[in-house]
């Protein structure tokens, strides 16, 4: 079960390691949807809704390897952006909460999140989405690239520092409107069960993360496509993303690779979250301990 009274007691360092540790865990565990969805939305060839199918042609065609190609930048980039995501949201949320009910008004909620999505899409999701999609591009075409290390440093050879900030407008707006609506939907479901005494049990918390992932795709799935074009090895601005998806597919083509985000982001939720409480309840009476004997 999941306390709350460990909930209550949170502190930043607290939210720092669950939420970093609890990314790293949701990553490794759901990368190779991320891996299908990412190709679907690079190559229109790639037009099977079946993150399966997706996955099956990979490995028959580039090996078990390739399916894991930027994997680790993800998982870096996840422990980051996570670690960066919910301490900033429970530091901004403890400042707006409703003192004597412990609770946040839905909009007080997503405005939290839209404020923790810029916080992290600046600090560590552009760079590193931007080289795991580089990565999973050059993967099926040129195989430039040995390792996420090189094709940092080829693209900023080539390109400058900018490159690594490629897609940073469409990347903001996914990620700002993703956490906004992850965190603000997860803890407006929290804060229901709060008042009407409903126990935050492991399943409970799985299936609120759940059906926070669902409704995430369900809004935000555009920006993720277009993210997902600018962040190209070649490269493209929001507008000539935009357009390129247009000509080929056209409204239908914002929603490339919905499938897999939707499976891998109900996993994700449910896994995301329930690392998080299950880590941030164990660590937290260890931290107090270390802070009274300090």
């Amino acid at each position: 079960m999941v306390s709350s009274e460990t909930d209550a007691r949170k502190s930043p360092l607290v939210s720092l390691i669950a939420g970093g540790l609890a990314g790293g865990v949701e990553c490794s565990v759901t990368y190779p949807f991320e891996f299908a969805k990412t190709r679907v939305q690079l190559h229109s060839s790639d037009v099977s809704r079946n993150p399966f199918s997706v996955i099956k042609r990979v490995i028959e065609r580039e090996g078990v390897r390739s399916l894991y190609k930027g994997c680790t930048t993800l998982i870096a980039g996840s422990v980051a952006k996570d670690a960066i995501r919910f301490i900033s949201f429970d530091t901004i949320k403890d400042q707006f909460k409703d003192p004597e009910t412990g609770t946040l008004s839905p909009l007080r909620n997503l405005a939290a999140g839209i404020t923790s999505g810029v916080v992290s899409s600046t600090f560590a999701v552009t760079p590193t989405e931007r080289i795991k999609t580089a990565l999973i591009d050059d993967a099926r075409n040129e195989k430039r690239f040995r390792n996420p290390w090189h094709c940092t440093k080829t693209l900023i050879a080539e390109h400058g520092l900018g490159a690594v900030y490629r897609g940073y407008v469409a990347t903001t707006m996914k990620q700002a409107t993703t956490t906004a609506v992850r965190l603000g939907t997860y803890n407006i479901l929290k804060d229901f069960e709060k008042v009407r005494g409903i126990p935050q049990t492991t399943a409970i918390t799985f299936a609120n993360g759940a059906v926070a992932g669902v409704t995430v795709v369900a809004l935000t799935q555009p920006f993720d496509c277009l993210k997902t074009r600018a962040q190209s090895v070649r490269g493209a601005g929001v507008v000539e993303a935009f357009q390129s998806i247009w000509a080929e597919a056209g409204v239908r083509g914002l929603w490339r690779g919905s499938t897999m985000r939707l499976g891998r982001t109900v996993l994700a939720g449910g896994i995301l979250f329930t690392s998080y409480e299950a880590i941030a309840e164990v660590i937290t009476p260890l931290l107090g301990k270390s802070t009274a004997a300090a």
